[in-house]
C-alpha cells in the first residue's frame, strides 16, 4: 500500500515521518514551485523521498491524506477530477474557515471533485502540528465517513501511528469535528494565545 500526503504543512511532514517510520512507503504531492525552510522538508528531500506533483502523488497512492493550506485546496480539487481515483480513498485532515455560512473543507472538497470516497481525520491536530503539540500529548483523533471496509482501514492507519482513533459516525459529520478545531482555537485566543489547547473524549 502506497499512502500520498497532499500540501506543504507541518502536519503533511509529521504524518508522513510517523508512516515512513512505520515502515509505509509514502509519496508526497506538493504545489508547483513550492519551496520550505523547515528543517523536515530539508530531511526528506536528503532521503530522497518522492516529491511530486498534486496528480503525480494521487496516481502513486492508494490512500491519500489531504494535508494542504486552504488556499491550496481548490489546486488539490483540481488535481482530484484529472486523476483516476477509482478504489482511491482520501483522507480530509483539513480544517475551513470559523463561519457556518461557508460550510466545512470535506464539503467543499465533495462540491468540487466528482465524489470520490471521502473520510475526515487528523483534523483536530490542525496544520500545524505537531507546533500544537510540542510535548505530544494528544493521543487521539475523531474520524467520520461512510462505507464499512473504508471505516477498518482508517482505523487501522490512525492506530498505526500511535493515535486513539474514535469513530465520530457518518460523513456528514465531518463539519462537526471541524467545528471541534474551531472551538479549542476560539479557546486559546480567549486565553490571549499563552498554549495551545486540545479536547479529550472521557467515558463516564
Amino acid at each position: 500500500m502506497t499512502l500520498g500526503i497532499l500540501g506543504g504543512s507541518n502536519l503533511a511532514t509529521a504524518l508522513g515521518n510517523k508512516y515512513i517510520n512505520r515502515g509505509m512507503n509514502v509519496v508526497f504531492g506538493l504545489r508547483n514551485g513550492f519551496s520550505s525552510r523547515e528543517v523536515a522538508w530539508k530531511m526528506l528531500r536528503m532521503q530522497n523521498h518522492n516529491m511530486l506533483s498534486f496528480i503525480e502523488a494521487i496516481e502513486k497512492s492508494d490512500v491519500i491524506f489531504i494535508c494542504c493550506e486552504n488556499d491550496v485546496l481548490p489546486a488539490v480539487c483540481d488535481a482530484i477530477n484529472q486523476a483516476d481515483v477509482a478504489k482511491k480513498l482520501f483522507i480530509d485532515c483539513t480544517n475551513g474557515q470559523s463561519d457556518p455560512e461557508l460550510g466545512c473543507n470535506t464539503t467543499y472538497i465533495q462540491t468540487l471533485t466528482k465524489n470520490p470516497s471521502v473520510f475526515k481525520a487528523f483534523n483536530n491536530l490542525g496544520l500545524d502540528y505537531p507546533k500544537s503539540d510540542p510535548l505530544e500529548l494528544v493521543k487521539e483523533t475523531y474520524f467520520c465517513g461512510d462505507g464499512s471496509e473504508h471505516r477498518v482501514l482508517v482505523k487501522r492507519l490512525i492506530e498505526l501511528i500511535g493515535f486513539k482513533a474514535i469513530d465520530a459516525g457518518r460523513l456528514k459529520n465531518a463539519c462537526l469535528l471541524e467545528a471541534v478545531y474551531h472551538l479549542r482555537r476560539e479557546i486559546s485566543h480567549v486565553k490571549n494565545g499563552q498554549g495551545d489547547f486540545h479536547f479529550k473524549l472521557m467515558s463516564v
